[in-house]
């Protein structure tokens, strides 16, 4: 009876099995096919200013209803353009992540049309003990002297001449995935052709100073430049104040007893003196 009753339920469990493979079965012949079509992805990694050549790219299939806006399906098109951002193996290869067509590789290719690089020596202090790195904005400062009018003598000043300045490269590298300071002798900033110019007229009556900024922060700084009169009253104002000193103790006089009026009286032979309050 047992025995019956075993191989009735191991049969409906086959049975019941067997229907659920029908019903999917079914299920995913009734699905659309995915279409899916090739784009080119990076075939290694790559750094931001080299020129693509036909072993760092590959064709893969990729869903058709996904496909990065311009992304390209045809290799040939990329050979010879140059990345103006990195890129790791397997990262689709889109339009905006390439400079113009016939710009050659290297630093100029990262260059913001419109705008110029210029480089400026700088030491460990000078560049913020290397963490001026490429990708990071900077403001600049400089330290002269500033002229006097009339009978004013001349006086040194700091002050901010440009903020929000892109560093472009520390040295000879422009790779903006470090994150490690570098302790380097020259910068390239990312400068309008004004910029340039103040910037060259800087560096030659003064002495430079980088000032690492917050890449979020677009906030102008608005300062007036700090001088040696500013800078002495200010610590003079910060200064606390001085303990006033303790009062003089006051001496007090004792008063000086008032006057009393005396007459003299005779009484017989005796002379006496009577005063009175």
């Amino acid at each position: 009876m047992k025995n019956k009753r075993a191989i009735w339920m191991m049969t409906v469990a086959v049975l019941m099995g067997l229907a659920a493979v029908m019903l999917a079965s079914n299920w995913l012949l009734s699905q659309p096919a995915r279409r899916s079509t090739q784009i080119v992805l990076a075939a290694a990694d790559v750094s931001l200013g080299q020129r693509l050549t036909p072993d760092m790219v590959k064709l893969a299939d990729w869903p058709a209803g996904s496909a990065p806006q311009g992304s390209f399906s045809d290799t040939g098109k990329l050979t010879g353009r140059v990345l103006k951002t990195s890129v790791v193996r397997g990262e689709p290869l889109i339009e905006a992540k390439l400079a113009p067509a016939g710009t050659l590789g290297g630093l100029s290719a990262l260059i913001t049309e419109g705008r110029r690089a210029i480089t400026v020596r700088v030491n460990d202090v000078v560049g913020v003990a290397g963490f001026a790195l490429p990708g990071n904005y900077v403001d600049i400062i400089v330290h002269t002297e500033r002229d006097g009018q009339g009978e004013a003598k001349s006086q040194d000043i700091s002050k901010i001449v440009l903020e929000r300045i892109l560093v472009l490269a520390v040295a000879q590298e422009v790779e903006r995935d470090e994150t490690k300071p570098k302790v380097v002798n020259a910068v390239t900033l990312e400068v309008t052709p004004e910029q340039a110019e103040v910037l060259d007229l800087a560096r030659s009556v003064g002495k430079l100073s980088l000032v690492l900024r917050n890449q979020v922060d677009p906030r102008p700084a608005g300062t007036g430049g700090a001088t040696k009169r500013t800078l002495l009253s200010e610590a003079e104002q910060a200064a606390p104040p001085r303990p006033a000193p303790p009062p003089a103790p006051v001496v007090r006089k004792a008063a000086a007893p008032a006057p009393r009026d005396c007459v003299g009286v005779i009484s017989g032979t005796r002379t006496t003196k009577e005063c009175f309050q």
